[in-house]
């Protein structure tokens, strides 16, 4: 097998299963770049990226540039001479240099079935869709947004009950699992890269804070897949009595119901449960956290809340 200069590129959790196949590989990882260390926590603490703390435990150099752009930083990278880049949620575009910099390309572990999904939150954006299916691509980068030939996909299954932070942890795990696979028959000229289908194109957005305000004129499946698809980020809340209240866990249930949209309405006794009027349907409170408490079970913020009951939100 071909023995390569290999520069990894993310920064999150979820993509140091990606780092592990690289290294398990056995090339020579010459440089690993990261985000740069940000504060955390209520003491604010410096905190390193998590695959930068991976990095210095296997003893393999970091780079925590601010940019790739500028001359310093590029010529850095090439001191490093890399064969291959491989992206994983690195939070970046390339620039041109960059990208035909290595001999066998930039290659991105992207989590979607490219070309669905191309852009900053495919995870996101397949919940919020509702796809059956979801999975991973291995593509080599081009100078567009995710529009590169692939190497590689696997499919899996999206299930209802899937949340953002919990399916982007799995997919990044399925790609280590393909980057493995597919890396030694790309780089041994047995694994020709296929350009992207032209039909089914779609573009996911960076996710914004407001986001993450519930709009009961929607109806309450949407909703249940926004609460899903917005965790951990930017998670979704209402206001009541002036207050953020986040919903942390609901569901959509079926309801005829004359109750206007943003209703609190209880549903039975036994269990008693809570739910949100909607504009179709109720969105049934499992998990929910007022600003400056803890976390509790809907049926429990109820029995300290009874004026919850019958409000209208958000208030």
């Amino acid at each position: 097998m071909t023995r390569l200069r290999v520069v990894f590129m993310g920064s999150p959790i979820a993509v140091v299963p990606v780092l592990d196949s690289v290294r398990e590989l056995g090339w020579d990882l010459v440089g690993v770049y990261t985000a740069s260390d940000q504060q955390a926590g209520r003491g604010r603490h410096v905190e390193p990226t998590p695959v930068k703390r991976y990095a210095l435990e296997q003893g393999f150099p970091v780079f925590q540039p601010a940019s790739l752009r500028d001359e310093q930083t590029f010529d850095e990278l090439r001191s490093l001479a890399p064969d291959l880049i491989v992206l994983a949620a690195y939070g970046e575009l390339l620039p041109p240099e960059v990208l035909d910099l290595p001999r066998w390309g930039c290659l991105n572990v992207h989590p979607s079935l490219l070309p669905r999904h191309r852009g900053a939150s495919p995870v996101a954006a397949a919940i919020l869709a509702g796809d059956e299916m979801t999975g991973v691509t291995l593509m080599i980068m081009d100078r567009g947004l995710d529009t590169g030939p692939l190497l590689g996909q696997r499919e899996q299954r999206l299930w209802p009950t899937n949340r953002s932070g919990q399916l982007t942890e799995q997919l990044f795990v399925l790609g280590a699992e393909l980057l493995k696979e597919v890396l030694p028959e790309y780089v041994a000229g047995r694994i020709t890269p296929a350009p992207q289908a032209k039909e089914g194109v779609s573009i996911s957005r960076k996710m914004k804070k407001e986001q993450g305000e519930l709009d009961w004129f929607k109806a309450a499946v949407q909703l249940e897949r926004e609460v899903r698809a917005h965790d951990p980020w930017p998670g979704s809340a209402t206001r009541w009595n002036g207050k953020r209240l986040q919903v942390l866990e609901a569901h959509a249930m079926t309801a005829d119901t004359l109750a206007l949209p943003g209703t609190v309405v209880q549903i039975g006794m036994d269990p008693p449960l809570v739910g949100v009027a909607t504009l179709n349907g109720l969105l049934v409170l499992h998990q929910v956290k007022q600003e400056g408490r803890k976390t509790v079970a809907a049926t429990e913020f109820i029995r300290g809340n009874q004026e919850f009951l019958d409000a209208r939100l958000p208030s």
